[in-house]
C-alpha cells in the first residue's frame, strides 16, 4: 500500500475514533468549527503522508471508512477553519492532530517551535510550520483480544483494601521480574508481583495515570521527566512506555493482559484518571489534539478574553465539562476502559473541576447526572478526589450517594492525632467510625471515606515520620514547589538518624497510622511502598522525578514492617466488625438471657471509665479505649455459646509518656486477650497475654494495642 490509498469510502459518523472491522477501519472525528477535516494516512513502513478529506455528516462529525487499513497503521488529523485565537478559534492545518479518541499512540514528541499553532504572539499570527515530524501518531488498534471467562470482580466496598501504585515505580527495581519487563504492564502482572500483592492483602490497586500523556517540555530541559502522568494527550490510549514491547498496539494487549492476570489473583485494578484538563496547556501551549479540532467546545475559556483559558486546575487549562461533546468524549472513554478492557473503577483526579457550572462546584452537574444514569459506569467503583484548585473547590463530603472521596480530613487529623497536635481526640473519633459528620446526611455509607494518611502526593509513610520540612531541591524550583503544612513530625531530627530511641519511635509511628487506618470504618488505602518503609528523602513533590528516589527499593525493605501491614490486613478481612457496611448506632445489643446489654460501640478513657463530655472537649486527653461490640457476628457452638467473640477494644495512647492502662470493668467483659501492640507486633503462637477486667498493665507513650474480648 505504499503506493497510496486507492480506495475511499463515506463511512459512518459513528462510533467516533479508528474502528476496526476486519476489513478496514472506519475513521470518526468531531469538530463544529471546520471547514475541511484531512485524515492523514502513515504506512507503518514507511513515513511518507496520505491526506484524505472527510465527510461532513450528521452531528458535526467528519468521517471515512478506508478498505485494507488496520491494526498499526498510524494516523492523524488536520483542520482546516478559521484562525481567530482572540475569539478562541484554532484551526490550523499545518499542525497534525491525536486523535481525542485514539485506541492507541506512538511515542515521539519533539519538543520544538513548530508544535506551537502561533508564530510569535499566541492571539497573533498563524505559524506555518508542519507539526508532523515532531509529534505523535494515533494509531489504528487491534480490538481482538481473548479474555477467556475474565470479569469484573465487583469487590464488595466493605471488603476493599486500595493500593496507589505506579506502573513504572511499582518494578522498576524489582528483583525477580526480568530486566526486559521491569516498570511495564507486564512487569506489574509477574507472578513474583502478583504474588506479594496477594500475600499483602490488598483487593484493589489504584493505578496513577495510565492514559497517554505527555512530558512537560520545561521538566525535559531539566533532565526531568512526568513521572506521575498527570497530563494526558489520549483518554482511551493506554501510556505506550508502559509496554515491554515498545509499540502502541503492544501496549492495548498489554494492559489487558495485566489486568487479566490480577483478576485471577482476586485483584480488581482501578485506575487514576485525569479528565479534568489536558496537556495541551494555557494559550502559550503546544497545538496537539482537541485545541486544533474545536478550542470553543473542549475547554473552558475566559469569559472576558477567550483567547485565554479559565484554569481550575493549575494547569493551564480546564475541560468544559458542559458541552455535549466533551461529555460524550469523558463518557465514552469511561465505557470503553470498563467494557474493553475489563477495569473495576475509577479515580477522578480533581473532580470538583467536573461539577463546576459557570464558577460554583455543583455536585448535581451534567456529568454527575449522566454517570448516575449510565447502565455501565454506575456500576464500577467511582472514588472523587473532592477539590481542585479554584475557588470553593475544596468538597469533601460533598459528592452524590454513588460516589467514594478520598477523605482529606482522615489525612489531616490522623497525622494530627499522632503527632500530638491538641484538641485532635474528637476528630480521631469522628475518623475512627467512618466520618459520619461528612458521610451520613447525603444517604451514604462508610465506604463512601476512601481512608489514607499519605497518597503519591505528599511524604511516604516513613519520610512523613522522619521531616518536618520538603526536601524537594531535585525539582529543580529551589524547594518552592510542593506543600510546606505537611502536618509531619521527625521525632527530633530531620531525615535519617543513627539515633535508636529516634529510630523506635519512628517505627511504632508508622504501625501506629497503619493499624489506625486499617482498623477504621471506610475503606483502607496504602500508598504502594509503605509497607516496606519507602523513602523519597524527604521530596513531597516528587511529580517529575523518574529514577530511583521514587521507584521502589526492594533490596531496603523493612520486612518486619511489611509483615505487620499483612497482618492488620489479614485482620480486617477475618472480622467483620472492622469493615462494617452500615453506621454505629450507639444503641445496646442483647448478648445473652440475663447478661446487661453493651452499645454497639462505647468510649473509655484510660482509667476504663466512660468517656465524658469534659473528657472529649479537653485538650489534655490524647488517649482513648474504644469498644467494638460484636454480639451480632460472634461465633456459637452448638449450644449458642459463642466459641470465638468479634468483641474488641482498641486502645490509642497518643501521650508522649508511658502509663497506666486499667482495662474496663466487668460488664463490658469478663477478660481480654492482648492481639497486638505497635511496640511489640502482634501476639505469638500463645495466641498472646489474658487480663482480667479491671486489670493494669503499663503502655508505651504512643502506641496503639488491641484487645479480644475472652468468651
Amino acid at each position: 500500500m505504499s503506493d497510496g490509498i486507492r480506495r475511499v469510502w463515506p463511512g459512518r459518523p459513528f462510533p467516533l475514533g479508528a474502528s476496526f472491522d476486519g476489513a478496514g477501519t472506519n475513521f470518526a472525528v468531531f469538530s463544529s468549527v471546520a471547514d475541511k477535516v484531512e485524515l492523514c494516512l502513515f504506512d507503518p513502513k514507511v513515513e511518507h503522508e496520505q491526506r484524505i478529506p472527510l465527510v461532513s455528516g450528521i452531528g458535526q462529525i467528519w468521517h471515512a471508512y478506508v478498505p485494507e487499513i488496520g491494526p498499526g497503521w498510524r494516523y492523524g488529523y488536520r483542520v482546516h477553519g478559521p484562525w481567530e485565537p482572540a475569539r478562541g478559534i484554532r484551526c490550523n492545518p499545518h499542525k497534525l492532530l491525536v486523535d481525542p479518541y485514539a485506541r492507541a499512540i506512538s511515542e515521539g514528541l519533539q519538543w520544538v517551535p513548530a508544535l506551537r499553532g502561533y508564530k510569535d504572539d499566541p492571539l497573533g499570527e498563524m505559524s506555518e510550520e508542519d507539526s508532523a515530524p515532531f509529534t505523535f501518531r494515533s494509531v489504528v488498534a487491534q480490538p481482538y483480544f481473548d479474555w477467556g471467562n475474565d470479569r469484573r470482580l465487583e469487590i464488595p466496598w466493605n471488603e476493599t483494601v486500595i493500593y496507589e501504585a505506579h506502573v513504572k515505580g511499582l518494578t522498576a527495581r524489582h528483583p525477580d521480574v526480568p530486566a526486559t519487563l521491569r516498570g511495564t504492564y507486564a512487569g506489574l502482572a509477574h507472578p513474583s508481583v502478583i504474588e506479594y500483592l496477594h500475600a499483602l492483602g490488598i483487593t484493589a490497586v489504584e493505578l496513577l495515570p495510565v492514559h497517554a500523556f505527555v512530558h512537560d517540555g520545561f521538566l525535559l530541559e531539566r533532565g526531568l521527566r512526568n513521572y506521575w502522568g498527570y497530563n494526558s494527550i489520549g483518554y482511551f490510549a493506554p501510556h505506550p512506555e508502559y509496554a515491554s514491547v515498545r509499540s502502541a498496539t503492544g501496549a492495548v494487549a498489554e494492559f489487558k493482559q495485566m489486568v487479566r492476570g490480577l483478576h485471577r489473583a482476586g485483584i480488581e485494578v482501578i485506575l487514576d484518571v485525569v479528565y479534568n484538563h489536558t496537556a495541551e496547556g494555557n494559550h502559550l501551549g503546544p497545538h496537539l489534539s482537541m485545541r486544533g479540532f474545536d478550542n470553543e467546545a473542549y475547554y473552558r475559556l475566559s469569559g472576558e478574553n477567550p483567547g485565554y483559558y479559565t484554569d481550575y486546575t493549575g494547569t493551564g487549562n480546564t475541560l468544559q465539562m458542559r458541552h455535549p461533546h466533551v461529555l460524550q468524549l469523558v463518557m465514552d472513554s469511561l465505557r470503553y476502559w470498563v467494557e474493553e478492557m475489563h477495569v473495576d473503577g475509577f479515580r477522578f483526579d480533581l473532580a470538583s473541576a467536573l461539577a463546576r457550572g459557570l464558577h460554583e462546584v455543583d455536585r448535581l452537574g451534567a456529568f454527575f447526572d449522566l454517570i448516575q444514569q449510565d447502565p455501565v459506569v454506575s456500576r464500577v467503583k467511582l472514588i472523587a478526589e473532592p477539590w481542585d484548585v479554584g475557588e470553593g473547590g475544596y468538597q469533601v463530603g460533598n459528592f452524590p450517594p454513588l460516589w467514594s472521596e478520598w477523605n482529606g480530613k482522615y489525612r489531616d487529623w490522623i497525622r494530627d492525632y499522632w503527632r500530638g497536635e491538641p484538641g485532635s481526640l474528637q476528630e480521631l473519633g469522628s475518623r475512627l467510625t467512618g466520618s459520619s459528620d461528612l458521610y451520613q446526611q447525603g444517604g451514604r455509607f462508610p465506604h463512601a471515606s476512601i481512608n489514607f494518611v499519605t497518597a503519591h502526593d505528599g511524604f511516604t509513610l516513613r519520610d512523613l515520620v522522619s521531616y518536618n520540612e520538603k526536601h524537594n531541591e531535585d525539582n529543580g524550583e529551589e524547594n518552592r514547589d510542593g506543600e510546606s503544612h505537611n502536618r509531619s513530625w521527625n521525632v527530633g531530627a530531620e531525615g535519617p538518624t543513627d539515633d535508636p530511641q529516634i529510630n523506635a519511635i519512628r517505627a511504632r509511628q508508622q504501625r501506629n497510622m497503619l493499624a489506625t487506618m486499617f482498623l477504621s470504618q471506610g475503606v483502607p488505602m496504602i500508598l504502594g511502598g509503605d509497607e516496606i518503609g519507602r523513602t523519597q528523602q524527604g521530596n513531597n513533590n516528587a511529580y517529575c522525578q523518574d529514577n530511583e528516589l521514587s521507584w521502589f527499593d526492594w533490596t531496603s525493605a523493612d520486612h518486619g514492617l511489611l509483615e505487620f501491614t499483612r497482618k492488620l490486613a489479614q485482620l480486617r478481612r477475618e472480622h467483620p466488625v472492622f469493615r462494617r457496611r452500615g453506621w454505629f448506632q450507639g444503641k445496646p445489643i442483647r448478648r445473652k438471657r440475663g447478661e446487661q446489654a453493651l452499645p454497639d460501640i462505647g468510649w473509655l478513657t484510660l482509667d476504663g471509665e466512660e468517656m465524658t463530655d469534659e473528657g472529649w472537649e479537653s485538650s489534655g486527653t490524647p488517649s482513648l479505649m474504644v469498644f467494638l461490640n460484636g454480639a451480632g457476628i460472634s461465633v456459637p457452638d452448638d449450644r449458642g455459646e459463642p466459641i470465638l467473640d468479634e468483641t474488641f477494644l482498641l486502645v490509642f495512647h497518643g501521650h508522649p509518656e508511658n502509663r497506666v492502662l486499667r482495662l474496663p470493668g466487668a460488664k463490658w467483659g469478663a477478660g481480654w486477650r492482648r492481639v497486638f501492640d505497635t511496640e511489640r507486633g502482634f501476639a505469638g503462637e500463645d495466641g498472646g497475654e489474658r487480663f482480667a477486667a479491671g486489670a493494669e498493665l503499663p503502655v508505651i507513650a504512643r502506641s496503639t494495642w488491641l484487645f479480644r474480648r475472652i468468651p
